[in-house]
């Protein structure tokens, strides 16, 4: 079986709040040897096939997790054993489908037990994870009517395994330099992300330059904030640039997504002058173009951030 994903276009260049996921299984064994199934999503955007798995080599001294590496077509990936990455008990359970991901100009393959659908749904569908889903690997989770799909945060978890994709905060060069740029510490930014591993990458690199952060899990949140901000100074005076400086956001988001907030803020004639950046894994250059037209002053993307302190500086000064 092979299956290219095309995700909707129109989910990428506009502010419908909507997603296409693409459901899969990642089953379990229970004590008794009961198969427990288990449903997962990823954003469809990321997805660029769906193949049986083929030969496959071993990767020596690979960390646990990383499965062995395949040849498809001219590419050799990396394939992930997400059973092992989940910490799942397996038994006799074979994963023989590999769904190929590409992002943040990466491609792996993770595997999997089975595909079974898209669903296309919208935003406010998806939930922040419960107390009850204790992962770091989860950033959302989708109420269906008899099961709950859980959303991946992909992004860390290829970062972990593959170092080429990794996210590392910037170097102390920055904190010498913030001592050259005492203006930092009077800028305040919103950073928005539902992935806590990319939020906090962000966050701890802009305070080690020496800025003020404010941080929110969704864009739902981040819009809040910003409603609460607008609302004291209405009641105190003053202007809105003066309480926040710039705004960083991702696009998938749990409740709200990062282009619909992008919409929003600059539907607002007070927020017109906010500087909008996107930092996504999904910045192709047709979404960036198609982002600059919704509102965003600028398009980040992993290989961006040692630029992003400078890039917040230019944009808030």
């Amino acid at each position: 079986m092979q299956q290219n994903m095309q995700p909707s276009k129109i989910l990428l260049e506009s502010d419908t709040n909507e997603l296409e996921i693409v459901e899969f299984r990642i089953d379990e064994v229970d004590w008794h040897g009961n198969v427990v199934p288990c449903y997962y999503g990823v954003n469809v955007a990321k997805v660029r096939e769906i193949i049986r798995l083929p030969q496959m080599s071993r990767v020596v001294n690979a960390k646990p997790g990383v499965e062995g590496m395949i040849k498809l077509r001219d590419k050799v990936i990396t394939v992930i054993n997400l059973a092992t990455v989940l910490n799942k008990t397996t038994g006799d359970l074979v994963a023989d489908r590999v769904v190929v991901l590409e992002f943040n100009n990466l491609m792996v393959g993770v595997l999997v037990h089975s595909v079974s659908r898209i669903y296309r749904i919208s935003w406010k569908s998806v939930e922040p994870p419960s107390a009850a889903v204790h992962s770091d690997e989860v950033t959302g989770l989708v109420k269906m009517d008899d099961r709950i799909i859980l959303v991946l945060d992909f992004e860390k978890i290829v970062a972990e395994l593959c170092s080429e994709s990794a996210l590392k905060p910037l170097d102390s060069l920055l904190i010498q330099r913030a001592e050259l740029n005492p203006e930092r510490a009077q800028r305040t930014v919103l950073v928005a992300d539902d992935s806590l591993f990319i939020r906090r990458t962000l966050s701890n690199s802009l305070r080690s330059a020496g800025y003020t952060v404010i941080e929110a899990e969704n864009g739902a949140e981040a819009w809040k904030i910003i409603l609460d901000t607008m609302l004291n100074v209405t009641q105190e005076g003053g202007v809105f640039m003066d309480r926040i400086h710039m705004l960083i956001t991702d696009v998938e988001m749990p409740q709200m997504d990062g282009l619909h907030l992008t919409s929003l803020v600059r539907k607002e004639e007070s927020l017109r002058n906010l500087p909008v950046a996107i930092f996504s894994s999904l910045a192709s250059e047709d979404n960036k173009r198609k982002w600059i037209g919704l509102g965003a002053n600028c398009i980040l993307t992993k290989p961006d951030l040692p630029k992003l302190v400078d890039v917040v500086d230019e944009l808030t000064a």
